[in-house]
């Protein structure tokens, strides 16, 4: 099956009643078609997972910007970095961002797959090597890059140091000193914008289908992960 047919067959008509009325609903069948078959803006190339809105109020492009997260209980804030990085670097550049956190991290993997809108599932494992890690998401890249529904954080255990890959296959860090993370999107060509507006922020659309809601099962099972 198709990505278009993937897009549509799994977001649009078997899930109806999962999704608000989007800009989405007025388009024509060939207006549409048009649209999910765009995978490339510019020198920016989208994985599967995702397209923009139908007005493209966010023009997908690669770059990363400075913000501060601040937790709504505690007050507590941390300093972010989040970046949009063009498919053909993106799984590259996260797999080189997991190693400031050191050799040993806790994971999150995030499933949006039997979810609300706008909610997930995250599932832990505690204390897993890096290089383990590494080398178990290099066996599941196709899911990581082209399924909608899924995410994968990691974590220092021994501090406030975070590097998340979420659904809308965006990076966000989180740590005290981002400079160590910030180097590394230098070096693959990437500049600071902070400016810079992400997919997520406008309308979008989500893909996946039932080949990847198995995947994310067995790489559950492969990182030792109780569902």
């Amino acid at each position: 099956m198709s990505f278009l047919q993937r897009f549509l067959e799994r977001v649009l008509r078997n899930n109806p009643s999962r999704m608000a009325r989007t800009s989405f609903d007025d388009l024509s069948q060939e207006q549409l078609d048009a649209h999910l078959r765009i995978g490339r803006y510019g020198t920016f190339a989208l994985t599967d997972a995702v397209r923009p809105s139908i007005g493209l109020d966010v023009i997908p492009r690669a770059g990363y910007r400075r913000d501060t997260y601040c937790d709504p209980e505690s007050g507590n804030k941390m300093p972010v970095l989040a970046a949009a990085v063009s498919a053909e670097q993106l799984f590259d550049v996260f797999m080189d961002l997991l190693d400031p956190l050191g050799e040993v991290v806790d994971v999150v993997m995030e499933s949006s797959h039997d979810s609300d809108p706008g909610s997930h599932t995250d599932l832990y494992r505690e204390h897993i090597d890096t290089v383990i890690l590494k080398s178990t998401l290099y066996d599941f890249e196709p899911l990581l890059l082209h399924d909608g529904c899924t995410g994968l954080a990691a974590l220092n255990p021994n501090g406030p140091m975070e590097v998340q890959f979420d659904e809308h296959k965006l990076l966000f860090i989180y740590a005290h000193d981002l400079e160590p993370f910030e180097e590394i999107l230098r070096q693959y060509g990437l500049k600071r914008d902070d400016t810079l507006k992400f997919i997520s922020e406008a309308e979008h659309l989500h893909s996946t289908d039932d080949v990847y809601h198995e995947q994310f099962q067995e790489i559950l099972y492969r990182l030792g992960i109780d569902h």
